[in-house]
């Protein structure tokens, strides 16, 4: 596979798709511009961001922002709440568990089931 075109295919911002697995975790790739993202946490799961191009602000609860830019990894910690955005658009590489739920258990307009994250 390669990534460059696996992003090419991408329609949606905020909507993650699935392009391989290893063991337990799937690899995601997503578009990220603006910020529609609701705050939410993965009660059992860690999550892996990874940022391909462009600048991606992380906010998590009670801590610093982080901006991510391109070759930037950041792990996000089980319990932790969180959302992303970016000005410009940003793409981004995500390692997650199976079970994780898109934006937890928070349900929101742009919230894609795993079923929908299938490429």
């Amino acid at each position: 596979m390669n990534l460059k075109e696996a992003f090419l295919n991408l329609d949606n911002y905020f909507s993650p798709r699935i392009i391989g697995e290893v063991n337990d975790q799937y690899i995601k790739i997503a578009k990220i511009k603006g910020q529609e993202i609701p705050w939410h946490n993965h009660e059992n799961e860690d999550e892996l961001f990874y940022v391909v191009k462009g600048t991606l602000l992380m906010e998590m609860e009670n801590q610093p922002d982080l901006i991510l830019k391109k070759g930037d990894l950041h792990v996000v910690k089980k319990g932790e709440n969180h959302r992303v955005s970016s000005k410009s658009e940003c793409l981004i590489m995500l390692i997650e568990s199976k079970t994780t739920e898109h934006t937890g258990k928070i349900k929101s307009a742009i919230t894609k089931s795993v079923r929908d994250q299938f490429y």
